[in-house]
């Protein structure tokens, strides 16, 4: 997909370039730096920040077809912007083979890290939604870019190799959590979880329901009672050190459709509940980026995977399960399954041997009142810990916001006259009563709890992707491996 050019090679077909806010062309070569100066020097390009100007040239030797995207003020660039500018450039250039110009669009932003971001924003901008329309038309789509540079060629192909790992996870999340329900079961889910064990050489286990029963997971199998699909305990197992040792575990909520059970949705409250397997879908595709970029770090996934349906056999309020930790819950609300898979997920994930944890769940919609779609709000038993996460979220472009946990809040989900625990005590801080109840199956494990139930998914299209699933988190927990 991307080849490396000197900035001295021959331009032909189509170019991008970057222009910050009051500066000139540069380029590797003259004719056409002062050809597009010339232009420049007319007003005739904008350098406002995303800002697209398109030059055509009919000389030999440079490009038929200049793309100019303004990048702003050359201070204010970061790697937000970075992502921003060049996501949406990439969008409106709809020709199979593109060159760009790297190290006009760097401004302070090391070479590296600059070409990370360059293959990022290319395969994720560039992504479409899996459909099943019968006649569908596509533009053109991007197939090759090559990247012109003055910089070692090792350095810049490392670069775009690991940014390519990155977006190609967040992709295949975006792709499981836009397939319906009645395509993405449990045991489909399953299955992609074992091919993608297969493909990088990492250890699937997938527990059946006898299994679980065996285990004790009565949390999980409580959710599954009123559906015909059976659930899955699905697990991977990465392992790059000599001994399993230092491990850290990513749970995710993979419900593959949630009515609410008896606590039903509303009729308007239920579609697009295929996504509330966004969780696993983060986890599954962290899990590519790490099997493509090969940390000598060792990671488990765990995904405790059903449906929650009704029927005669559902479970209802007032019931009272017993949980793989041995716990007793005391069910209040039905539709708040996710936080009882994610208690049996995290107690397996201890008892494969987890050091530390991070879950993720489209958990409550009390997130989405408090934070909206711009911020996945978080939760931890572990201050240094968080801020790991938060600046691997941060340096990625998914912001992460610390609710409070404290004594205060752990003794709400404890109130009950019948059992160890209640799951839905109150609506009051309602997502904090969610993170509060998985953190009662955590223990003194270093735990982190992200509820992306508002970011799992964009309103309408954006620089990065279109309207629909984001594959939130993904790039957030396989940049926290990379650099633990």
């Amino acid at each position: 997909m991307f080849t490396i050019k000197s900035k001295a090679d021959r331009v032909e077909g189509t170019l991008l370039v970057g222009l910050f806010e009051g500066e000139s062309l540069q380029s590797g070569n003259d004719e056409l730096q002062r050809e597009g100066n010339m232009y420049i020097q007319r007003g005739d390009v904008s350098t406002r920040f995303k800002a697209m100007t398109t030059l055509h040239f009919a000389k030999e030797g440079l490009p038929e077809r200049l793309h100019v995207v303004g990048l702003g003020k050359r201070e204010q660039w970061n790697h937000d912007r970075f992502r921003k500018a060049l996501g949406h450039a990439l969008q409106s250039i709809h020709k199979e083979e593109v060159g760009v110009d790297l190290d006009g669009l760097l401004g302070e932003i090391p070479t590296e890290v600059g070409a990370e971001l360059l293959a990022e924003s290319l395969v994720m901008a560039t992504y479409t939604l899996p459909t099943f329309k019968t006649n569908q038309s596509q533009n053109a789509s991007m197939q090759q870019l090559n990247v012109f540079t003055g910089q070692p060629e090792d350095v810049v192909s490392t670069a775009l190799a690991t940014g390519e790992a990155y977006a190609r996870g967040v992709n295949k999340a975006r792709d499981l959590v836009h397939l319906p329900a009645n395509v993405i079961t449990a045991s489909k889910l399953a299955e992609y979880a074992k091919e993608l064990a297969d493909q990088y050489d990492m250890k699937a286990e997938i527990l059946d329901k006898e299994q679980m029963e065996e285990l004790g997971m009565g949390a999980l199998l409580a959710v599954n009672q009123g559906s015909v699909e059976p659930p899955k305990m699905i697990v991977l197992t990465y392992q790059g050190l000599d001994e399993w040792k230092d491990v850290t575990a990513f749970v995710g909520k993979g419900i593959t459709y949630d009515t609410g059970g008896y606590s039903i949705k509303s009729k308007t409250g239920m579609p697009g509940m295929k996504g509330d397997m966004g969780g696993a879908a983060a986890v599954l595709g962290a899990m590519e980026t790490v099997g493509r970029l090969k940390p000598e770090k060792n990671v488990i996934a765990v995904i405790p995977s059903s449906d929650n349906m009704i029927s005669g056999d559902a479970f209802k309020p007032d019931d009272v399960i017993t949980s793989m930790s041995g716990q007793t819950i005391e069910v209040l609300n039905t539709d708040a399954e996710g936080r009882l898979a994610l208690a049996d997920g995290v107690t397996y994930a201890k008892e494969k041997g987890a050091d530390r944890i991070i879950n993720v769940a489209t958990l409550t919609g009390g997130v989405v009142t408090a934070l909206g779609s711009w911020m996945t709000g978080a939760m931890t038993n572990d201050r240094k810990f968080y801020d790991a996460v938060e600046r691997s979220g941060e340096s990625k472009g998914e912001p992460i916001w610390q609710l409070p946990y404290n004594d205060d809040y752990k003794a709400q989900v404890r109130k009950s006259d019948i059992a160890d625990l209640n799951n839905s005590p109150t609506r009051k801080a309602h997502a904090i009563m969610g993170g509060a109840f998985v953190g009662a199956f955590v223990g003194d494990t270093p735990w982190v709890h992200l509820d992306i139930a508002g970011t799992s998914v964009a309103e309408s299209a954006h620089e990065l992707g279109p309207k629909g699933p984001t594959g939130v988190m993904s790039k957030t927990l396989a940049n926290y491996v990379m650099n633990l």
